[in-house]
């Protein structure tokens, strides 16, 4: 009988926490994506209360070796709660014709670990609902490829940076310390 109890128990706790989560995750993060090369979806509100790097990406692009200094951002601040995402696009035409090719670049080319998605469209009226939000909050659609747009851990993005700055930039760095030490 105490065994029974206890499951009710268990399962009342796991639900109300569950709500709590739904409840705290931004509208516009509450969408679920599939993942790059897989038939498996995450919700993005997996990432609802931690700081994120959202990045559209190409595989074919002059900027594709920023993907291991993306990765290399990823290392450095994960263990602080920095998720980096990476969201493929062809929208410059630059993307691999198919995934396998972009999978192939992204995680065996540059050792990427962080979650990347399969391509969707980040500029313009055909924008992934996500994109039309980061333009919203972020001053702008992606004008080219590898556009970092950096959202505090209460979805609100703080800042917006171009293809031409580095994972490595200094201002980048600053940016994404600054919205770790917030709370």
């Amino acid at each position: 009988m105490l065994k029974k109890y206890l499951l009710a128990a268990c399962c009342l706790l796991l639900s109300v926490s569950l709500h709590a989560s739904d409840a705290s995750c931004p509208t516009w993060l509450n969408q679920s994506k599939r993942l790059l090369h897989s038939q498996q979806s995450k919700n993005l509100c997996a990432y609802s209360g931690k700081p994120m790097l959202i990045v559209n990406t190409a595989s074919h692009c002059g900027f594709t070796p920023q993907f291991k200094g993306l990765e290399a951002l990823y290392q450095r601040y994960k263990e602080q709660g920095l998720v980096v995402v990476g969201f493929a696009s062809d929208d410059f035409h630059q993307e691999a014709g198919d995934e396998e090719q972009t999978a192939k670049v992204c995680f065996a080319n540059f050792g990427v670990t962080f979650d990347m998605y399969a391509p969707i469209a980040v500029s313009g009226d055909a924008a992934d609902p996500l994109f039309k939000e980061l333009a919203r909050q972020g001053d702008g659609f992606p004008r080219w490829n590898f556009y970092k747009y950096l959202v505090d851990r209460h979805g609100v993005v703080v800042e917006r940076f171009s293809s031409l700055t580095k994972p490595d930039s200094k201002d980048l760095q600053v940016a994404i310390e600054k919205v770790l030490s917030a709370k």
